[in-house]
């Protein structure tokens, strides 16, 4: 077997693999007579077939065999004695032409076939040392304890029918009929809905008229849904809604003690706290981490600027770019003027952002596979389950994907290897470690860590959720989940917190 390169241009190779007509008709005697003493041919006693005869019978089945064989195994072959790791599946081609293709199957003409691939750069690693990131973590306070658990005993405050009028924070139970010009729309109905005044839970405007309300009032109040609305037939239309006040109550106090814990199902007070704070220091863990996960990764871009393999930046951009796409279309803008921008530069904005998540991506691996990071058969069942979850009733579906699906186990596995090496580069890097307010740890930091890390993205201002192995994504805040379709009603999703 002859193998010549034919091209090596930056990280363009090109293979011919030769593999001569005479070696290809070795190969298929050898067959031939591994399978002499098995087949049944009639006229024939079994073993005693004449090998000529078995090559009319069988000769072409056999080198086709072959030849998918010798396609499947040698370029991984190819590839481990040249040294070299190509990015994404070699691209095979083999002759079109009939004639020539009946000669090899004949053993009349020698098998050629050509790899054309990308290598990975070789990365060689500098130290990470002069690497200086700042952690910043919050001070959480009594008092931001304390707001919280007012916020989650919202659903636990008990309410008492009062004589009079509405007001703010009372909770009302209505009847309502929604109409759009004089129309009764999907999902503008309801029957003794409660509704607590000032809980934004409904489009603005609907709550603010019904402050004043009596029990028995009938009255039609007008609102106009907003422009963004999820529902598209609805979004920015006035729409008047036909109520009936049945009841009006005002909330009683609410303490915290250990009744309030009963009602929320925890054991006390104390308990109720430190849950409570337990799940703040989280929700600020999580930032502080993006936080720190961004420095590391701001510098090593600085740290390495290489070329990258083309096809994986074409698939990185693809997937940014469908997000784009779909962001656009549910922001319910069609042109890239809606965003005072271009398709053209946002295009090359986007491709600068997926150079950079491939190239963060082969580092990333290059200092993981170095450290002997991995990722346990047990954290990819846990982050499976966690799929799932996401997804009830849909768990099947989602097996068969992860079971039947090239790669998709292997994008499971790549956050998790991701956030390990992190892990592993934070035991090396200089961190110090900052008390700031939750206002500052919270502070948008983002247009000036763009500007530096990712040309400032010029198109639509919503983030990209595309994934990709070993990529910032994630840390960037850039996964985001769909969010569920609300109803075209006038309530609003609500945005309620709860000790989980």
């Amino acid at each position: 077997m002859q193998v010549i390169e034919t091209l090596a241009e930056g990280l363009k190779r090109e293979i011919k693999v030769v593999i001569p007509a005479k070696d290809m008709e070795v190969r298929m005697n050898e067959r031939l007579a591994e399978v002499k003493d098995k087949v049944r041919i009639n006229g024939f006693r079994p073993g005693k077939v004449p090998v000529a005869h078995l090559k009319k019978v069988y000769g072409k089945s056999i080198m086709a065999d072959l030849v998918n064989e010798i396609v499947r195994d040698q370029p991984p072959a190819i590839l481990t004695e040249r040294g070299e790791k190509s990015a994404t599946q070699p691209e095979i081609a083999m002759t079109e032409d009939k004639d020539e293709a009946e000669k090899i199957l004949a053993a009349q003409a020698d098998f050629e076939f050509t790899l054309s691939y990308e290598v990975i750069p070789a990365i060689e690693l500098k130290p990470v040392n002069g690497i200086k990131v700042t952690r910043e973590v919050a001070e959480i306070g009594e008092d931001e304890v304390t707001e919280q658990i007012l916020k989650i005993a919202e659903s636990a405050r008990s309410y008492e029918t009062k004589k009079g009028k509405a007001a703010d924070g009372d909770r009302v139970t209505i009847d309502y009929l929604g109409k759009v010009d004089g129309e009764a729309f999907d999902g503008g109905k309801d029957e003794d809905a409660q509704l607590v005044l000032g809980s934004n839970r409904f489009i603005p405007g609907f709550e603010e008229q019904l402050i004043g309300a009596k029990a028995d009032d009938e009255k039609t109040i007008t609102v106009t849904f907003p422009a963004d609305y999820p529902a598209k037939n609805l979004a920015g239309k006035e729409a008047t809604f036909d109520i009936t006040v049945k009841e009006v109550a005002a909330p009683g106090e609410i303490e915290i003690n250990d009744e309030l814990a009963s009602k929320l199902g925890i054991e006390s007070a104390d308990r109720l706290k430190e849950i409570v704070r337990g799940q703040i220091e989280s929700q600020y863990g999580s930032v502080t981490r993006q936080k720190v996960k961004r420095q590391i990764l701001d510098q090593l871009d600085e740290m390495y600027q290489f070329d990258t393999p083309q096809k994986l930046v074409d698939a990185e951009f693809a997937s940014i770019w469908r997000q784009i796409q779909t962001d656009l279309d549910e922001s319910g803008k069609t042109t890239f003027e809606d965003e005072d921008t271009t398709e053209e530069k946002a295009r090359e904005e986007y491709r600068k952002l997926a150079e950079r998540r491939v190239r963060l991506g082969l580092v990333l691996s290059e200092i993981g596979e170095k450290a002997g990071v991995e990722v346990s058969e047990d954290e990819m069942q846990r982050a499976l389950y966690a799929q799932l979850q996401q997804f009830p009733g849909q768990e099947k579906e989602i097996l068969e994907f992860f079971r039947n699906t090239p790669g998709a186990s292997a994008n499971l596995r790549a956050p998790i290897f991701e956030e390990k090496v992190i892990d592993h580069l934070l035991t090396e890097v200089d961190v110090t470690d900052k008390t700031v307010s939750k206002e500052a740890l919270l502070a948008d930091d983002e247009a000036a860590t763009e500007d530096k890390s990712e040309a400032k993205k010029a198109a639509p201002k919503k983030k990209a959720a595309a994934k990709a192995e070993a990529t910032e994504a994630a840390a960037e805040g850039e996964e985001v989940a769909a969010a569920p379709k609300k109803k075209a009603a006038p309530k609003k999703k609500a945005a309620e917190d709860s000790a989980e």
